[in-house]
């Protein structure tokens, strides 16, 4: 899908928004985020990302494991007590109409080095923001210690050795994204030369 957008448009423009409407995402849109990922570099052409769309009713998978991690510890979940955890926790699922979470599947093939698979899955979450961008919607992606727990592995029927590497929430943008800043970056760069 041309967008009209170029690569350096869209790097600069790209702003972290978690205020979207709940407005539906067209599946097309959806298919051309899911395209741009899978277009990422990887090394030895592994292609060790996986996809997993929740819309709509599809998203209370995500809640039902973000209200089972919350939960261990806690003791009985009694029905005042599991009504909190939906709204507490369940709720995070239900904040964007689109909810994509990247998995990393790393290869064993001889040769392929463990980190740059995850290397190469977090391209394919960038190539995903930009496309978001993009096509006019909004994206934030999430991460944080329940993406890691086993519950969240659990959700997406992950092997032991498969990781989630994010969570994407994507809609119309409900608000305009904050101005960009970075650092300059002669502040990170070191040249060698002559």
């Amino acid at each position: 899908m041309n967008t009209g957008m170029s690569v350096e448009e869209a790097i600069r423009g790209r702003r972290t928004t978690g205020r979207v409407t709940q407005d539906e995402v067209d599946k097309e849109l959806i298919e051309s985020i899911l395209e741009a990922g899978n277009w990422a570099p990887s090394h030895h052409c592994t292609e060790p990302w996986r996809f997993f769309v929740m819309t709509g009713s599809g998203r209370q998978r995500l809640a039902d494991a973000y209200v089972d991690i919350a939960a261990e510890g806690l003791g009985e979940r009694t029905p005042e007590a599991e009504e909190e955890l939906q709204r507490k926790h369940g709720a995070k699922a239900f904040r964007a109409p689109l909810v994509i979470a990247v998995a990393v599947s790393p290869s064993e093939a001889k040769g392929v080095i463990r980190i740059e698979e995850f290397a190469a899955a977090h391209a394919a979450v960038q190539n995903m923001l930009l496309m978001t961008h993009a096509l006019g919607l909004a994206g934030i992606w999430r991460s944080g210690e329940p993406m890691y727990h086993p519950r969240m592995k659990e959700a997406f029927a992950l092997t032991e050795k498969e990781e989630v590497v994010g969570l994407l929430y994507i809609g119309f943008p409900a608000q305009a994204g904050p101005e960009g800043k970075r650092r300059p970056v002669e502040e990170k760069t070191v040249w060698f030369t002559d």
